[in-house]
């Protein structure tokens, strides 16, 4: 009996250490993940200048701007190397969910609807609600009334969409596009009367063609700013990213970054 009762604590003992040389590891944080990947993949919708645009840099396609170098400071601080993903922006948030890249910069602000599927940081820039209209029709723009019986282009996915529908704007009047230049050649071939897109990318087509012009008709936004996306469950990223926002906003290198972009994409 002795031996049958030693022989099964053996037995018992012998499957505690195997259960112990078993035990799982903690899954790595996505900083790790990062610095052991040796990339940082961005996904972006670069058609917003000045925060991403392609240019052409020693006879080569690049893409370039503002949040591609918030990008970078981020790559230069974990010690790792930027890959940047362009795609359509109203595609960014599903495919970041997917784990399909690291982070999104891309002039992307936090909306509920957003959040439920992606965290974002704190804001880093706080833009402005403007039109873009032909100068020649620049009296029929004086407020948000003035939309009411307008055809209006828009860039799919964006806030822009949200904001016209509060406004009370017909949705048979709203034309939603998937890229800016989509929304820029509308409005230049006469297809409808007003694109409206976020403060910096109309300035840079204002610039770049003269019989348009930026409006301010008092269209009143609350947000709390554009921010970094990221895959949902990295808390430990979120607050690492909070802490570059503050980084940057101290040495106020965000300022600095839309001020050396706008030169290059041509905005007065």
């Amino acid at each position: 009996m002795k031996k049958i009762i030693a022989l099964t604590l053996a037995m018992i003992m012998a499957l505690s250490l195997v259960a112990c040389g078993k035990k799982e590891e903690a899954p790595k944080s996505k900083i790790d993940q990062i610095k052991e990947a040796g990339v940082l993949v961005l996904g972006t919708s670069a058609d917003y200048p000045p925060c991403e645009f392609h240019t052409t840099i020693n006879g080569v396609d690049t893409i370039v701007g503002s949040d591609i170098a918030i990008a970078q400071y981020i790559a230069d601080d974990l010690g790792v190397e930027l890959k940047v993903v362009d795609m359509a922006f109203d595609s960014l948030c599903i495919s970041l969910s997917e784990g399909d890249f690291d982070l999104v910069l891309a002039g992307m602000n936090e909306t509920p609807e957003r959040a439920k599927a992606v965290d974002f940081t704190k804001g880093y820039y706080f833009g402005e609600q403007v039109v873009l209209v032909k100068k020649a029709n620049e009296a029929n723009y004086n407020s948000t009334d003035d939309l009411m019986d307008k055809k209006i282009a828009i860039q799919r996915g964006t806030i822009q969409e949200g904001v016209l529908k509060d406004l009370g704007v017909s949705s048979d009047n709203v034309v939603a596009l998937v890229k800016y230049q989509d929304v820029l050649m509308e409005l230049l071939d006469d297809k409808v009367d007003v694109a409206y897109i976020d403060n910096m990318p109309s300035l840079a087509f204002a610039s770049a063609h003269d019989e348009l012009m930026v409006k301010d008709i008092g269209i009143e936004y609350e947000n709390e700013g554009q921010a970094i996306a990221c895959q949902k469950g990295n808390a430990e990223f979120v607050e690492y990213l909070n802490g570059i926002v503050d980084e940057l906003i101290e040495q106020d290198l965000v300022n600095q970054y839309i001020a050396e972009y706008q030169l290059m994409a041509g905005i007065e």
